[in-house]
């Protein structure tokens, strides 16, 4: 009686395997693999019945993925009791349920033979922490239930292997182009893991590089040395034979041409594969391209002279320029350095900047007498002249007066100044002006 509770209760949980529709599918899935591909046709059309065999085989696919991640769950939540850390050691759902099929009871797992089930390091791991867990070990109608779920998995799991083999045997037929690509293994498991062609042709480039990635257990390990996580695009023929530091550009490439390729199938433009085999050749020359050394840095050749004589500046204005900007008989004496005789700094013991011959003329001194400016004694000279021509008074001039006589006296230098006139005018010619007398002892 207990037995048959803890069968119904797993039935409600798991109805896929118990459905008609399951059973008549995989029926024709194993004829279909019995007969062979030969008997099928070039161009099959959505009416006939082997294409639309090829369809219901996705979507079938689909439905074993989900009720695998069902029965996973059920599993999960009853050996959860015995051995909790197990969950976070195994993640993938057929490796659990092998693994939970292999221990079962089991307290001591040196009795337990994992090879082949798990890597060697996880096996490690998970011996290790099964000798420290705090969990119980199970009823026995709980093992019962538990082992019955994992051989439901692994028996869909079967089933799951063998539509995949029948869809890809199928696949130059329902996508040619993507075969042509990725190869028809690969093509097959993107298709069904992702639920048929319509809904492969939906997805964007980023999610079908990862479609079927694992999550990989590092068991502790630093994850800088773990590559971007990449699902069945790793198995194709193209990955594996490009180098480690280009495989991820390439595993972006083929998953954007694959999605190109998949809308050509869905669309039905090119039978014959023919896209596919082009986007292919596409792709092994751009990766021959990333392996291509840059080309070397070539020195680039001068300018061919010109035969005509350029015209220089000159002039005036060009000689006032270099004038201006010529450097100083200082700053000259500051750049050389006589032989034998140690330059002063300003830090002293040739610290700091440097004085060149300044101070060894034998004065001692670091100032250097101005040699005369003709330029500056011309601009001052034009300046004197504006001066006396513009008629301005100056700012320093003043009408106070101071004498002898009176102290202050208000005075008006000007207007004595137009009264005497200037030159010779003002002693000679002058209407004023009289005779002086001498007298002479």
């Amino acid at each position: 009686m207990n037995i048959m509770n803890m069968k119904e209760d797993l039935d409600n949980v798991s109805k896929l395997q118990k459905t008609q529709l399951y059973i008549d599918m995989m029926q024709k899935v194993k004829s279909a693999l019995e007969k062979g591909s030969d008997s099928m046709q070039c161009d099959l059309l959505e009416d006939d019945p082997d294409y639309r065999l090829i369809i219901d085989c996705n979507a079938l696919l689909v439905d074993i993925e989900n009720e695998i991640i069902i029965l996973n769950n059920f599993i999960r939540d009853k050996y959860r009791l015995k051995f909790p850390e197990l969950e976070s050691l195994v993640h993938h759902p057929i490796d659990y349920a092998r693994v939970v099929k292999k221990i079962g009871n089991e307290v001591d797992l040196t009795l337990v033979d994992l090879q082949g089930v798990l890597p060697s390091a996880i096996i490690m791991v998970v011996s290790i922490t099964a000798s420290t867990t705090s969990g119980k070990p199970l009823l026995d109608e709980d093992l019962v239930k538990t082992i019955e779920a994992c051989d439901r998995a692994l028996t869909l799991d079967s089933d799951k292997t063998k539509v995949l083999d029948f869809v890809q045997s199928r696949m130059s037929y329902i996508a040619p182009n993507l075969s042509a690509i990725l190869g028809s293994a690969v093509a097959a498991k993107l298709i069904g893991t992702a639920g048929g062609l319509s809904a492969l042709i939906e997805m964007p480039a980023c999610n079908v590089q990862r479609l079927g990635a694992k999550r990989k257990n590092l068991a502790g390990f630093s994850t800088m040395t773990c590559q971007f996580p990449v699902g069945y695009m790793e198995q194709t023929e193209i990955f594996q034979s490009t180098p480690p530091a280009l495989r991820m550009r390439a595993c972006r490439l083929l998953a954007s041409k694959s999605i190109l390729a998949a809308r050509v199938d869905s669309t039905g433009g090119d039978a014959t594969g023919g896209v596919g085999s082009a986007f292919r050749e596409e792709i092994c020359k751009k990766i021959d391209k990333w392996q291509q050394p840059y080309p070397a840095k070539q020195a680039r050749p001068l300018h061919v002279p010109d035969s005509e004589t350029k015209k220089k500046r000159g002039g005036r204005r060009l000689r006032k320029m270099k004038e201006r900007y010529a450097i100083s008989d200082m700053r000259k004496l500051a750049n050389r350095m006589q032989f034998g005789v140690p330059e002063e700094s300003s830090l002293g013991d040739g610290l700091g900047e440097g004085y060149g011959m300044l101070g060894q003329a034998g004065s001692g001194k670091l100032r250097v007498s101005v040699g005369p400016n003709k330029l500056a004694a011309k601009c001052a000279k034009k300046f004197k002249e504006r001066s006396f021509v513009s008629g301005a008074t100056s700012g320093l001039t003043s009408s106070l007066a101071f004498t002898a006589v009176q102290g202050i006296e208000l005075s008006n230098p000007q207007a004595l100044a137009n009264q005497l006139g200037s030159g010779t005018q003002s002693t000679y010619f002058c209407k004023t002006g009289t005779f002086s007398k001498i007298k002479i002892p």
